[in-house]
Protein backbone atom coordinates (compact mmCIF):
# COMPACT_ATOMS: atom_id res chain seq x y z
CA UNK A 1 0.00 0.00 0.00
CA UNK A 2 0.84 3.52 -0.36
CA UNK A 3 -0.19 6.92 0.88
CA UNK A 4 -0.53 10.00 -0.70
CA UNK A 5 -1.19 13.38 0.59
CA UNK A 6 -1.35 16.57 -1.33
CA UNK A 7 -1.50 20.39 0.12
CA UNK A 8 -3.09 21.45 -2.87
CA UNK A 9 -3.28 25.34 -3.76
CA UNK A 10 -6.30 26.30 -5.03
CA UNK A 11 -4.97 28.34 -7.98
CA UNK A 12 -2.71 26.17 -10.58
CA UNK A 13 -0.51 29.72 -10.56
CA UNK A 14 0.69 28.79 -7.36
CA UNK A 15 2.82 25.15 -6.12
CA UNK A 16 1.02 22.42 -4.43
CA UNK A 17 2.80 20.23 -2.18
CA UNK A 18 3.01 15.91 -2.19
CA UNK A 19 4.14 13.35 -0.04
CA UNK A 20 4.24 9.28 -0.75
CA UNK A 21 4.63 7.38 2.08
CA UNK A 22 5.16 3.03 1.81
CA UNK A 23 3.84 0.59 4.39
CA UNK A 24 5.52 -2.30 5.20
CA UNK A 25 2.83 -3.58 7.56
CA UNK A 26 4.52 -1.80 10.66
CA UNK A 27 6.35 1.32 10.13
CA UNK A 28 5.36 3.90 7.36
CA UNK A 29 8.20 5.98 5.29
CA UNK A 30 8.43 8.95 3.72
CA UNK A 31 9.46 7.52 -0.11
CA UNK A 32 9.07 10.32 -2.26
CA UNK A 33 8.15 14.64 -1.83
CA UNK A 34 7.82 17.52 -3.99
CA UNK A 35 7.04 21.04 -2.89
CA UNK A 36 6.53 22.18 -6.52
CA UNK A 37 3.94 20.67 -8.16
CA UNK A 38 1.97 23.03 -11.00
CA UNK A 39 -0.75 21.97 -13.08
CA UNK A 40 -3.30 19.13 -12.47
CA UNK A 41 -1.81 17.35 -15.04
CA UNK A 42 1.64 17.73 -13.02
CA UNK A 43 0.04 16.50 -10.02
CA UNK A 44 -1.54 13.46 -11.63
CA UNK A 45 0.91 12.72 -13.23
CA UNK A 46 3.17 12.53 -9.80
CA UNK A 47 0.46 11.04 -7.68
CA UNK A 48 0.09 7.90 -10.82
CA UNK A 49 4.12 7.45 -10.67
CA UNK A 50 4.04 7.25 -6.65
CA UNK A 51 1.12 4.71 -6.83
CA UNK A 52 1.56 1.53 -5.24
CA UNK A 53 0.95 -1.89 -6.68
CA UNK A 54 -1.41 -3.09 -3.91
CA UNK A 55 -3.20 0.15 -3.39
CA UNK A 56 -3.36 3.30 -3.10
CA UNK A 57 -4.77 6.00 -0.73
CA UNK A 58 -4.73 9.59 -1.46
CA UNK A 59 -5.69 12.85 0.73
CA UNK A 60 -6.13 16.16 -0.55
CA UNK A 61 -6.24 19.35 1.84
CA UNK A 62 -8.71 20.52 -1.19
CA UNK A 63 -12.76 20.55 -1.79
CA UNK A 64 -12.93 17.27 -3.90
CA UNK A 65 -17.02 17.71 -4.27
CA UNK A 66 -18.35 21.47 -4.31
CA UNK A 67 -21.88 21.42 -6.15
CA UNK A 68 -23.10 24.71 -3.83
CA UNK A 69 -22.27 27.66 -6.33
CA UNK A 70 -22.23 29.83 -3.28
CA UNK A 71 -22.45 29.90 0.88
CA UNK A 72 -20.84 26.57 2.79
CA UNK A 73 -21.03 22.89 2.58
CA UNK A 74 -23.19 21.15 4.99
CA UNK A 75 -19.91 19.38 5.76
CA UNK A 76 -18.25 22.60 6.22
CA UNK A 77 -20.70 23.78 8.77
CA UNK A 78 -20.50 20.37 10.88
CA UNK A 79 -17.22 19.99 11.13
CA UNK A 80 -16.93 23.62 11.70
CA UNK A 81 -19.61 23.93 15.11
CA UNK A 82 -17.31 20.83 16.21
CA UNK A 83 -13.90 22.06 15.83
CA UNK A 84 -14.30 25.51 16.14
CA UNK A 85 -13.36 25.86 19.97
CA UNK A 86 -10.40 24.62 18.72
CA UNK A 87 -10.12 27.32 16.29
CA UNK A 88 -10.13 24.91 13.49
CA UNK A 89 -12.79 25.59 11.54
CA UNK A 90 -12.96 25.15 7.58
CA UNK A 91 -13.00 28.06 5.04
CA UNK A 92 -16.34 27.97 3.46
CA UNK A 93 -15.95 26.26 -0.11
CA UNK A 94 -18.47 26.79 -3.17
CA UNK A 95 -18.07 26.93 -6.79
CA UNK A 96 -18.24 30.87 -7.19
CA UNK A 97 -15.58 31.45 -4.47
CA UNK A 98 -13.31 28.44 -6.52
CA UNK A 99 -14.11 29.99 -9.71
CA UNK A 100 -12.31 33.09 -8.51
CA UNK A 101 -8.78 31.17 -7.74
CA UNK A 102 -9.22 29.81 -11.29
CA UNK A 103 -11.29 26.81 -11.62
CA UNK A 104 -12.73 23.63 -9.48
CA UNK A 105 -9.37 22.44 -8.69
CA UNK A 106 -10.21 19.76 -6.38
CA UNK A 107 -13.20 18.42 -8.80
CA UNK A 108 -11.27 18.52 -11.63
CA UNK A 109 -8.57 16.26 -10.18
CA UNK A 110 -10.64 13.84 -9.02
CA UNK A 111 -12.65 13.43 -12.19
CA UNK A 112 -8.69 12.79 -13.87
CA UNK A 113 -8.07 10.16 -10.88
CA UNK A 114 -12.08 8.17 -11.26
CA UNK A 115 -10.04 7.10 -14.50
CA UNK A 116 -7.42 5.46 -13.34
CA UNK A 117 -9.39 3.64 -10.86
CA UNK A 118 -9.69 5.84 -7.69
CA UNK A 119 -13.26 6.45 -6.25
CA UNK A 120 -14.01 8.43 -3.62
CA UNK A 121 -14.93 6.22 -0.01
CA UNK A 122 -18.46 5.12 0.44
CA UNK A 123 -17.36 3.90 3.83
CA UNK A 124 -14.16 3.79 6.06
CA UNK A 125 -13.56 -0.03 6.33
CA UNK A 126 -10.45 -0.70 7.95
CA UNK A 127 -7.02 -1.92 5.91
CA UNK A 128 -8.93 -2.64 3.00
CA UNK A 129 -6.88 -2.77 0.15
CA UNK A 130 -8.11 -0.02 -2.38
CA UNK A 131 -7.70 2.89 -4.50
CA UNK A 132 -9.43 5.81 -2.87
CA UNK A 133 -9.14 9.73 -2.65
CA UNK A 134 -10.42 11.59 0.05
CA UNK A 135 -10.50 15.04 1.05
CA UNK A 136 -8.67 15.59 4.64
CA UNK A 137 -8.27 19.06 6.68
CA UNK A 138 -5.35 19.07 8.74
CA UNK A 139 -6.07 21.72 11.62
CA UNK A 140 -8.66 19.49 12.59
CA UNK A 141 -7.15 16.39 12.69
CA UNK A 142 -3.94 17.97 14.55
CA UNK A 143 -6.21 18.64 17.56
CA UNK A 144 -7.64 14.60 17.54
CA UNK A 145 -3.79 13.23 16.80
CA UNK A 146 -1.60 15.67 18.89
CA UNK A 147 -3.92 16.66 21.90
CA UNK A 148 -3.99 20.19 21.21
CA UNK A 149 -6.41 22.90 22.51
CA UNK A 150 -6.10 25.23 19.61
CA UNK A 151 -4.21 25.07 15.82
CA UNK A 152 -0.82 25.56 15.73
CA UNK A 153 -0.82 29.39 14.52
CA UNK A 154 2.28 28.94 11.38
CA UNK A 155 0.43 30.33 8.65
CA UNK A 156 1.20 33.34 7.23
CA UNK A 157 -1.28 35.60 8.01
CA UNK A 158 -1.46 39.53 8.51
CA UNK A 159 0.70 40.93 11.83
CA UNK A 160 1.58 37.31 12.33
CA UNK A 161 5.64 37.65 13.15
CA UNK A 162 8.41 35.32 11.62
CA UNK A 163 9.34 34.28 15.13
CA UNK A 164 6.34 33.08 15.87
CA UNK A 165 5.77 31.15 12.84
CA UNK A 166 9.22 29.32 13.03
CA UNK A 167 8.24 28.60 16.63
CA UNK A 168 4.66 26.88 15.98
CA UNK A 169 6.67 25.24 12.85
CA UNK A 170 9.90 24.05 15.23
CA UNK A 171 6.50 22.63 17.17
CA UNK A 172 4.88 20.92 14.13
CA UNK A 173 8.29 19.26 13.21
CA UNK A 174 8.60 17.93 16.72
CA UNK A 175 4.41 16.58 16.44
CA UNK A 176 5.18 14.78 13.37
CA UNK A 177 8.38 13.43 14.73
CA UNK A 178 6.27 11.60 17.51
CA UNK A 179 4.25 9.64 15.28
CA UNK A 180 7.51 7.07 15.15
CA UNK A 181 5.51 5.78 18.29
CA UNK A 182 2.19 6.24 17.02
CA UNK A 183 -0.20 3.62 15.60
CA UNK A 184 0.53 3.38 12.91
CA UNK A 185 3.74 4.43 13.22
CA UNK A 186 5.67 7.35 10.74
CA UNK A 187 9.60 7.07 10.11
CA UNK A 188 10.26 10.81 8.85
CA UNK A 189 14.09 11.96 7.56
CA UNK A 190 15.95 14.43 9.38
CA UNK A 191 16.23 16.64 6.30
CA UNK A 192 12.26 16.80 6.59
CA UNK A 193 11.46 17.33 10.36
CA UNK A 194 15.10 18.73 11.33
CA UNK A 195 14.81 21.37 8.69
CA UNK A 196 16.46 24.80 9.80
CA UNK A 197 14.13 27.59 10.44
CA UNK A 198 15.20 30.61 11.70
CA UNK A 199 15.70 33.36 8.94
CA UNK A 200 13.30 31.93 6.23
CA UNK A 201 11.55 33.59 4.67
CA UNK A 202 8.77 34.41 2.11
CA UNK A 203 8.09 31.47 -0.60
CA UNK A 204 11.05 29.03 0.84
CA UNK A 205 8.85 28.90 4.04
CA UNK A 206 5.68 28.85 2.25
CA UNK A 207 6.93 25.84 0.23
CA UNK A 208 8.23 24.25 3.53
CA UNK A 209 5.19 24.33 5.34
CA UNK A 210 3.64 23.07 2.51
CA UNK A 211 5.26 19.97 2.35
CA UNK A 212 4.54 19.38 6.45
CA UNK A 213 1.11 19.73 4.95
CA UNK A 214 1.06 16.84 2.34
CA UNK A 215 3.12 14.58 4.69
CA UNK A 216 0.80 15.20 7.17
CA UNK A 217 -1.83 14.55 4.45
CA UNK A 218 -0.55 11.38 3.80
CA UNK A 219 -0.39 10.51 7.24
CA UNK A 220 -4.03 10.93 7.70
CA UNK A 221 -4.61 8.75 4.56
CA UNK A 222 -2.80 5.80 6.40
CA UNK A 223 -4.48 6.60 9.77
CA UNK A 224 -7.77 6.27 8.32
CA UNK A 225 -7.57 3.32 6.37
CA UNK A 226 -5.51 1.72 9.39
CA UNK A 227 -8.37 2.58 11.94
CA UNK A 228 -11.14 2.96 9.52
CA UNK A 229 -14.63 4.22 11.48
CA UNK A 230 -13.03 3.07 14.54
CA UNK A 231 -10.77 6.49 14.91
CA UNK A 232 -12.20 8.14 11.91
CA UNK A 233 -15.26 10.17 10.96
CA UNK A 234 -16.47 10.84 7.65
CA UNK A 235 -18.56 14.96 7.90
CA UNK A 236 -20.86 15.22 5.01
CA UNK A 237 -21.69 12.90 1.96
CA UNK A 238 -20.94 11.93 -1.58
CA UNK A 239 -23.39 14.22 -2.87
CA UNK A 240 -22.79 17.26 -0.73
CA UNK A 241 -19.37 17.20 -0.35
CA UNK A 242 -17.79 15.67 2.49
CA UNK A 243 -14.08 15.59 4.79
CA UNK A 244 -12.51 12.62 6.44
CA UNK A 245 -11.03 14.01 9.89
CA UNK A 246 -9.35 11.60 12.66
CA UNK A 247 -11.89 11.58 15.67
CA UNK A 248 -12.45 10.90 19.26
CA UNK A 249 -15.69 9.90 20.98
CA UNK A 250 -15.41 12.63 23.57
CA UNK A 251 -15.37 15.12 20.67
CA UNK A 252 -18.67 16.69 20.68
CA UNK A 253 -20.49 20.07 19.11
CA UNK A 254 -21.32 22.40 22.09
CA UNK A 255 -25.15 22.35 22.46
Amino acid sequence: MRFLGVDLAWSPRNTSAGAALSWDGKTASLVAWRDNLSDDADVVAWLLAQAGEGGTVVAFDAPLIVPNETGMRPCDRELTRVFRRYHAGTHPANRRRLRQYGGLRGEHLAELLKRHGFAHPLSLERQRGAWMMMEVYPHPAMIVLFGLERILQYKSRPGRLYALRWAELRRYQSYLESLSTAEPALRLPREIIGHPLEGERGRALKRYEDLLDAVFCAYIALYCWFWGAERCRLFGNLVDGYIVVPWREELHPPK
